[in-house]
């Protein structure tokens, strides 16, 4: 990577145009070495350039991890006819050189909407420009540092935490069959056996939704506040006939009086759920969780959830 102007936009222009998951991982590589150089040099211009080029290279990461079907044969929705697939069988992330980390941070980035992603990058280059501020690679606050203890089932790092099967099974008591999972994983099915899901990979945002729904959205931001919103758009549209959805209860969130808004009821836990991870083991949350409900079947929704928290109806 050059310094300067000319190096800057030769990177970004490559990153724009990449076609596969290796051609992204180099530059995204060589922009964190130029960016660690930069640092120790003192060269604070190019150190900005290398950090915006590697923030980069991991949106479009997650864009082409998005468009790649499974590595194994596990059900859902892939896109075998990609021109991204040179083959059968597609390698695991292990095997493309990706962490689990990088590929939930860089599909989180990539599911920002475009307007949104630039904003933001334009926001910090200006303030570490203007203020003097540190350079970090985590230029939108959604980097590792800030994901710690978010909780929610949209990643694929240890971030990850799955509703418990007694949750899920009243909802499957009131919705019948789940049709569709949006925000899910290979592990998380194995408990939620909706007919369909979405993986990170598969970045439900961007997908169709129908059917009957059960959604335990990623709790981080933004995601939580664009997996409500996605919910809701397809409710109007029509193409989602009932859904369930679990949060923490999160009152004061525009998300959650959007999703109050449109629910037919609301359950308040009493007590907290006790999320667990991929191997079972319980997590402790810090505040309570809400179950919101969209369907006609109001009754069935509170005779079932009533023995678990106070049900509200809208």
């Amino acid at each position: 990577m050059e310094t300067g102007l000319v190096g800057y936009d030769a990177a970004c222009a490559a990153i724009a145009t990449a076609k596969n998951v290796d051609e992204v991982k180099q530059i995204h590589d060589k922009a964190e070495a130029v960016r660690a150089y930069a640092r120790q040099a003192k060269n604070k211009t190019l150190e900005i350039d290398a950090a915006e080029i590697r923030i980069r290279a991991e949106r479009r990461l997650g864009e082409l991890l998005a468009l790649t079907p499974k590595a194994t044969g596990a059900k859902g929705v892939g896109n075998p006819k990609s021109a991204l697939v040179k083959s059968e069988r597609t390698p695991t992330l292990k095997e493309m050189g990706v962490s689990m980390d990088l590929s939930a941070r860089a599909q989180r980035l990539a599911a920002m909407p475009a307007e949104a992603f630039e904003e933001k990058v334009s926001q910090w280059r200006g303030r570490v420009e203007e203020e003097n501020e540190r350079v970090t690679t985590n230029l939108l606050k959604i980097g590792d540092e800030s994901q710690k203890h978010i909780r929610g089932t949209f990643g694929t790092s240890e971030n990850e935490w799955y509703t418990p099967a007694e949750y899920v099974e009243l909802a499957r008591r009131v919705l019948g069959e789940i049709d569709l999972d949006p925000a899910s994983s290979d592990e998380a099915q194995t408990t939620v056996k909706a007919k369909e899901y979405f993986t990170p990979l598969e970045n439900g945002l961007k997908r169709s939704w129908k059917g009957a729904v059960y959604l335990n959205p990623p709790y981080s931001q933004p995601d939580i506040g664009y997996f409500v919103s996605k919910l809701v758009a397809e409710l109007k549209a029509g193409r989602v006939t009932a859904a369930i959805l679990l949060t923490h209860n999160y009152t004061d969130t525009a998300w959650f009086h959007d999703a109050a808004g449109m629910c037919a009821a609301i359950c308040f836990t009493r007590g907290r759920v006790r999320f667990q991870d991929a191997e079972g083991k319980p997590a402790s949350p810090t505040q309570g969780q809400a179950f919101f409900y969209f369907g006609e079947n109001v009754a069935l929704f509170s005779s079932v959830f009533e023995n678990i928290g106070f049900v509200m109806f809208h």
